[in-house]
C-alpha cells in the first residue's frame, strides 16, 4: 500500500468516525438537548426509539472499523453504515428536505466509500481459492 493511499485512508476513516460517533452521540442521547434530532425523526416519519439503537450501532461499527483485525467484521461494519446512510438519504429525498438536510448523509456515505475502497491488506476479506 502506497502513502498516498494510506494517507486517504486514514484521513477518510477519520472523518467517517467523527462523523458516526457525532450523530451517533446525538442519537443515543435523544432525551438531553437533541430536539433536532428528534424532530427530524418524527418528519420522516420513524418512531423516535430507533434513535438510541442507530447510536449504539453507529458505536459500533466505529469501534469495528478502527481496532485491528476482525476483517470480516469491519466488512460488516461498512456494509451496515452505507446501507444506514443510504436510508437516511433515502428518506430525506422522499420528504422533500432541501439538500442541506441531505448532505451530511451524502457526505458520510462518501466517506464510507473511501475508507472501505482504501482499507489496507490486513483490514480486507482475504478469499481462500481453492483448485
Amino acid at each position: 500500500m502506497t502513502l498516498k493511499n494510506k494517507i486517504i485512508f486514514w484521513i477518510s476513516t477519520v472523518w467517517l468516525s467523527t462523523g458516526m460517533v457525532a450523530t451517533g452521540l446525538v442519537q443515543l442521547f435523544k432525551q438531553k438537548g437533541a430536539p433536532g434530532a428528534i424532530d427530524s425523526m418524527m418528519r420522516l416519519g420513524f418512531p423516535t426509539y430507533l434513535l438510541p439503537f442507530f447510536g449504539i450501532c453507529k458505536f459500533i461499527g466505529v469501534v469495528t472499523v478502527l481496532i485491528p483485525k476482525f476483517p470480516l467484521f469491519k466488512e460488516w461494519a461498512y456494509a451496515g453504515f452505507f446501507y444506514l446512510m443510504a436510508g437516511a438519504i433515502y428518506s430525506h429525498i422522499a420528504s422533500g428536505d432541501p439538500f442541506k438536510e441531505i448532505f451530511p448523509s451524502v457526505l458520510l456515505i462518501i466517506m464510507t466509500l473511501i475508507s472501505w475502497y482504501f482499507r489496507p491488506a490486513s483490514r480486507k476479506v482475504i478469499s481462500l481459492k481453492h483448485e
